[in-house]
């Protein structure tokens, strides 16, 4: 936890590496994920450095490796994303050997699957002319039949060689896709004028596409005719449709004997598909098993040559040279990596990093896990924090789900969101490694410890409310006891508890934990509990305030703004004490000294001043007359202590006001700074690992986030918009707290509602009405149903959603500036999850 206080100190050093040892370099710095690069070369076209070539065969590789996977995934292989250990980039002689085996790779399935295009074209064709033989015998036996009449009755006749050579129809067949039938058809009664007998039939099972494999309907059909100039035009026509044509012969035994012949040639042609098919399944099978490693190396490589055209060459092109942002505490790991990278490369000169000063405000880097990933998501969405400055989400681990808890209530709700929230923290490398596309579900997972702790804190305060389910729970017995018989209760249904009256000998006491369960059965019970949990949420919302103020302390003393601690952090915080916080005191006051039990009248509750108007009057400077018997203030001297109150908060404004513009003023400070002075030699680079040397950026007096460059004038303008800002905001942000209370009543009278409206209704049964327990079961149903999705999910967002509005805006404000961008480090895991997620 301690790495979350502030980001970490950072450093700008330079790379020294020679040419041959810097791809391995920068290899073994990706897998460490340890430095941030600059570009050097940021004047420089892209397509001018000097690894663009290699970017350009990594390219290149990954065009193959996706054509691999097309036709790996087409074929539906598996392919096995889990890997259990991610490989290494290959080292620079491997790479042409890699490159090689792709080639060969994508040549041997490009191989495969033009022989298996070709194999299914031959193997369609035939299917086609089976397919015209056996669809249209019975056209042929019926035009034998027909040639058979007219011979008979030409025989009749006195013999025409004219005539008979008109009467033989010639004829064309083949197969066309069934959607193109119909206009087929159109277009050669036009061209023919009539002249054409056209007999079709669909084909009953769809034929495969040998290019695309998907499926085609086609139907068969022969057209007869009489001509030969007719019989080109038809051909063409079928040209322009995209018609197979097929010949068929004019006989009867020669169409049989061409069918049995191709009838055996198709059986040829299923068994060498076959084995084409197996072998292409055991080739794929094989790449498969080794697709995603080739993957990852060619994605670091490219990653790597990337990261090497941010470097510069020296003057003597023996060095390149690169400047990176790394974290002072790995600085160690840093030259361990370049010491690696040298010794595989063979070569006998080490690479070096010399830390640089610099005037340049460093990336911000706040080392999380996987528990405190998710809250410092949450601060960053709302602004990366300022170098050094303190990180609220360390406090935002605890106050976060407490506020949530205290909005959301009810322990039975919290239970189910501890249970989905337990649930996927105990299977949480089951679910990593699914690795789900749903967005949904990666947003509740990624924050799986937030909801844990927010249904853990939603039980407490659920207790505390004594709601669960919108019912109450009687464990330790109520503390209220009436003293009245059955029949007095009868002639009079509505009777107040007075809470000074006992029981016989019973001495009233508090309830153990939490709100007493007959609150649950009071007619006022709405009104004790806004009471009750409005004054809560005044006084959490002021403790949080103030706590947020006094973090301004951290960032004071680590920036040694020491002026502002009391021109702007000792007036701003006596501001709020002096005022809210001397309300929030009122309400413990009048929960101490006002009792039902007390001898003297103006202690008694009745008379208890509201806090509201005495807060109002104190700001007012007015006076409200109390009831007879009562006093107006519930202790002595409180009137002239506020009027103390009033005129210390009021000076605070023009110390908040004109201190810092006059200050900077009359002190015409110069900016010091504390930079790093090192010539990078392994003896100063240990003494800083081991804390000797700290870094950090050139600050002012207000820690590099001043105006004291600025001119007088435009600092007192910037100073008067906090000062305004800060003065009414601690009215406004005061009454936003109250959404603690407004949504934690809206939950109760929600859950309230939704139970006296189904399940009252399942459980209102009498006796013998057995058909009321199907009813239960529906009406149960539907409750549970309703409770998961508006209650829980529903309501459990909104209050979220206020939850961070309270931290966002009242808490952060007061403190946090936000100002600073995000320390993005090379790291080879991070490039292959983002790749991923592009995918």
């Amino acid at each position: 936890m301690g790495a979350m206080f502030r980001s970490a100190e950072m450093a700008l050093c330079q790379l020294f590496i020679q040419p041959e040892a810097a791809y391995l370099s920068v290899s073994e710095l990706g897998e460490t994920g340890t430095v941030q690069f600059r570009d050097l070369n940021s004047d420089v076209n892209y397509f001018q450095r000097k690894f663009v070539n290699e970017v350009r065969r990594c390219d290149e590789m990954e065009r193959k490796l996706r054509y691999i996977e097309a036709e790996v995934k087409k074929d539906d292989v598996p392919i096995l994303d889990n890997l259990t250990e991610l490989p290494r980039a290959p080292i620079p002689r491997e790479i042409i050997n890699l490159e090689a085996h792709l080639e060969k790779t994508e040549n041997d399935i490009l191989e495969l699957s033009q022989n298996a295009v070709n194999l299914k074209s031959s193997y369609l064709e035939l299917t086609e002319l089976q397919h015209v033989l056996e669809r249209t015998q019975v056209f042929f036996t019926e035009e034998e039949a027909n040639d058979s009449i007219t011979k008979a009755l030409i025989s009749e006749e006195p013999q025409n060689p004219v005539a008979s050579i008109r009467g033989r129809l010639e004829f064309v067949g083949g197969v066309i896709n069934r959607e193109r039938v119909p206009a087929f058809e159109r277009m050669l009664w036009r061209i023919s004028r009539g002249n054409v007998f056209l007999r079709q039939s669909e084909l009953d099972e769809p034929l495969e596409d040998p290019a695309t494999g998907n499926e085609i309907y086609k139907t068969a059909f022969v057209a007869f005719f009489q001509g030969e100039q007719l019989k080109n035009r038809i051909k063409k026509v079928c040209i322009g449709f995209h018609a197979s044509l097929y010949p068929c012969p004019t006989s009867n035994a020669e169409r049989q004997e061409m069918l049995k012949d191709v009838r055996t040639r198709l059986e040829d042609f299923k068994l060498v598909l076959s084995q084409t098919q197996d072998h292409r399944q055991r080739v794929l099978h094989n790449v498969a098993k080794e697709l995603p490693n080739w993957s990852i190396m060619v994605r670091k490589m490219k990653a790597i040559y990337h990261t090497m055209n941010l470097f510069n060459m020296d003057v003597s092109k023996k060095c390149l040279i690169g400047e990176c942002w790394v974290p002072i505490a790995d600085l160690a790991v840093v030259q361990a990596c370049l010491t690696e990278g040298s010794r595989q490369c063979g070569n006998s000169m080490p690479a070096f990093l010399n830390v640089i000063h610099t005037d340049e405000n460093p990336p911000t880097f706040n080392r999380t896990n996987k528990f405190t990933r998710g809250f410092q998501n949450l601060i960053d969405a709302y602004g990366v924090a300022s170098y050094r400055e303190a990180n609220p989400a360390l406090y935002t681990i605890i106050t976060f789900p407490f506020l949530f808890g205290v909005m959301f209530g009810d322990a039975g709700h919290g239970l189910i969101m501890t249970l989905f929230g337990a649930a996927m923290v105990l299977w949480e490398k089951k679910f990593i490694a699914q690795k789900s596309d749903n967005e949904i579900w990666n947003m509740f997972f990624g924050g799986r410890y937030i909801i844990l702790l927010m249904g853990f804190f939603s039980i407490y305060s659920g207790l505390i409310y004594n709601d669960v389910f919108a019912k109450s729970l009687n464990i330790f017995g109520s503390s209220w006891r009436a003293n009245f018989n059955y029949s007095y209760i009868e002639k009079n249904p509505k009777l107040d508890l007075l809470p000074e009256e006992s029981a016989g000998n019973y001495l009233q006491t508090p309830y153990v934990l939490g709100v007493d369960p007959v609150w649950a059965l009071a007619s006022n019970k709405i009104v004790f509990q806004n009471s009750f949990k409005m004054k809560l949420s005044i006084i959490f919302g002021v403790v949080h305030m103030i706590f947020g103020v006094c973090m301004n302390l951290v960032n004071i003393w680590h920036f040694k703004r020491y002026s502002n601690f009391f021109l702007e952090f000792l007036p701003q915080l006596l501001f709020l004490v002096l005022l809210f916080a001397y309300m929030t005191v009122l309400m413990f006051i009048k929960w101490v000294i006002y009792n039902a039990s007390s001898d003297e009248l103006r202690l008694k509750p009745g008379c208890a001043p509201s806090v509201l108007i005495t807060f109002i009057n104190m700001m007012l400077f007015k006076h409200t007359k109390p009831p007879e018997g009562c006093s107006e203030y519930m202790f002595e001297g409180q009137e002239i202590l506020q009027y103390i109150f009033l005129g210390c908060a009021l000076l605070c404004i023009p110390v908040m006001l004109f201190g810092k513009p006059l200050h900077s003023l009359c002190s015409k400070k110069k900016p010091s700074a504390d930079k790093i002075t090192s010539n990078g030699n392994a003896q100063e680079i240990e003494m800083q690992t081991q804390g000797l040397a700290s870094p950090s950026t050139s600050k002012d007096d207000t820690g590099g986030h001043g105006h004291d460059d600025n001119s007088f004038s435009e600092l007192m303008i910037h100073q008067i918009i906090h000062t305004i800002e800060y003065v009414l905001s601690t009215v406004s942000h005061t009454a936003s707290y109250l959404r603690l209370w407004a949504l934690s009543l809206a939950h109760s009278q929600l859950s309230e509602v939704l139970w006296g409206r189904l399940m009252h209704m399942g459980l209102a049964a009498e006796e013998g009405q057995f058909y009321m327990s199907v009813v239960l079961f529906a009406c149960f149903a539907a409750w549970a149903f309703f409770t998961i999705v508006i209650l829980v999910l529903m309501e459990g967002l909104s209050a979220f959603l206020h939850t961070l509005r309270l931290h966002w805006v009242e808490f952060m404000s007061k403190f946090y500036e936000g100002l600073g961008y995000p320390f993005q480090p090379f790291c080879f895991k991070s490039i292959l999850d983002e790749k991923d997620d592009e995918e």
